[in-house]
């Protein structure tokens, strides 16, 4: 009977230890609910320190995270617009921002929901995203005009790597430079 309250106890003293890891992962790294819930089975699967079942960790971090949840400590959807906001900022393409936060965990739906916001505020977000990009790299139409056709293949990869289709990339590469810094002057 002794043995059953100190597993007790130490269940107790695990959930608000993990809580307390929690609130410190979240207060410096804002992560997604999955990030979260990775973070905790590495560091609960990882330590010797208690002799309880992984079946036990794992349903002690889904009670953890649904009152971290439920009290909107983490949350998804605010997680999905704001690191889309960052990459836009940054200049990166939909298709990027759609595959970074499939790689963070976070829900279809939310993703989904904040590529719709994107194209709402802006139908051609992508290309400027693309002039973004060719002014931090320097690459089309921030190239001379004496070396903007011997990189052009190089130019549109580029592009392509940062995850603008290539009807974006073309029209990109194909602006002068007036047109060019136009815009930039309008960014």
């Amino acid at each position: 009977m002794i043995h059953t309250k100190n597993k007790k106890k130490s269940l107790e003293a695990t959930v608000d230890e993990m809580r307390d890891f929690s609130l410190a992962y979240i207060e410096k790294y804002a992560p997604s609910k999955q990030q979260l819930k990775t973070y905790l089975l590495k560091k609960y699967f990882n330590s010797k320190l208690l002799n309880i079942s992984k079946k036990n960790i794992t349903d002690l971090i889904s009670v953890v995270l649904l009152d971290l949840e439920k009290n909107k400590f983490i949350n998804d959807k605010f997680y999905s617009n704001s690191k889309a906001k960052s990459l836009l900022n940054r200049g990166s393409s939909i298709n990027k921002i759609r595959n970074y936060l499939l790689s963070k965990g976070v829900n279809d739906q939310y993703i989904a929901q904040t590529i719709d916001q994107i194209k709402e505020s802006n139908e051609d977000q992508d290309f400027f995203s693309a002039i973004k990009i060719c002014k931090k790299k320097r690459i089309g139409p921030a190239r001379t005009e004496d070396n903007r056709s011997i990189f052009y293949k190089k130019d549109i990869s580029i592009l392509a790597r940062s995850g603008f289709d290539y009807e974006t990339s073309k029209k990109v590469m194909d602006l002068n430079k007036d047109e060019y810094l136009k815009i930039i002057r309008l960014l």
